[in-house]
């Protein structure tokens, strides 16, 4: 683990690009479809011989880029520099209600929280070792324990616990999260981070952990 204090960029979002379709679930895209046309809704000519737009079709249309405008970055915290060890930020005032998505990336050491496409929670992070590493990729959040101890690593304390693996490896308050610190694998945030996103996560919510890739303000996260 590299001993030099590190910088965290936190203006920074860390997500991956590309992930169409990876937050829309077999409800939603079948939500999203445009249905299929009947007589009584098809397309018809009119007197100019011009096509009539199916009404339906728009409706459905429409639907979708409200459902796709969800998993959009259309706000980063202002955070003035870049978040370093310890340091960690929150606002969810006035942002309506959305689809939770956590991002986690490893290069950046940084945790951002998105409720409906606003960032309302940002910090840096403890994470593994190149013997213990973090698991890239998309993770559900499968269970939460509020009083977690860590029967595996000597009784350590792990609340908040967000699992991700069935192996152990979870987000967790707990830790200090400073140069020098690491984990077997999880990803330890301060308290103040682990407990706001525990109160608001629910089991399925996305967890995105990636190395080096990042997203910037107004691209679609799906």
């Amino acid at each position: 683990m590299d001993m030099m204090l590190k910088w965290i960029g936190g203006a920074t979002l860390v997500l991956v690009a590309g992930f169409a379709g990876l937050f829309l679930n077999g409800s939603l895209e079948a939500e999203g479809e445009a249905p299929r046309s009947t007589p009584a809704t098809a397309a018809v000519a009119s007197e100019s011989g011009e096509p009539a737009l199916d009404p339906l079709g728009a409706l459905a249309a429409k639907a979708l880029a409200d459902q796709q405008r969800l998993y959009t970055v259309r706000r980063v915290l202002p955070i003035d520099g870049p978040i370093k060890y310890g340091e960690w930020h929150w606002d969810d005032e006035g942002v309506p209600e959305g689809p939770l998505l956590v991002t986690v990336d490893l290069e950046a050491r940084v945790i951002s929280i998105f409720r409906g496409g606003y960032e309302i929670g940002a910090a840096a992070v403890m994470l593994g070792t190149d013997d213990y590493p973090t698991p890239t990729g998309k993770f559900p959040i499968l269970w939460k324990q509020r009083h977690n101890v860590s029967e595996k690593y000597g009784n350590a304390p792990m609340p908040w616990s967000m699992f991700l693996t069935r192996d152990g490896i979870a987000i967790h308050g707990g830790s200090e999260v400073e140069n020098g610190y690491a984990s077997h694998g999880c990803v330890g945030v301060p308290d103040e981070i682990a407990s706001r996103l525990f109160d608001i996560a629910k089991e399925g919510d996305m967890v995105v952990i990636t190395d080096g890739e990042t997203l910037q303000l107004g691209d679609s996260i799906v």
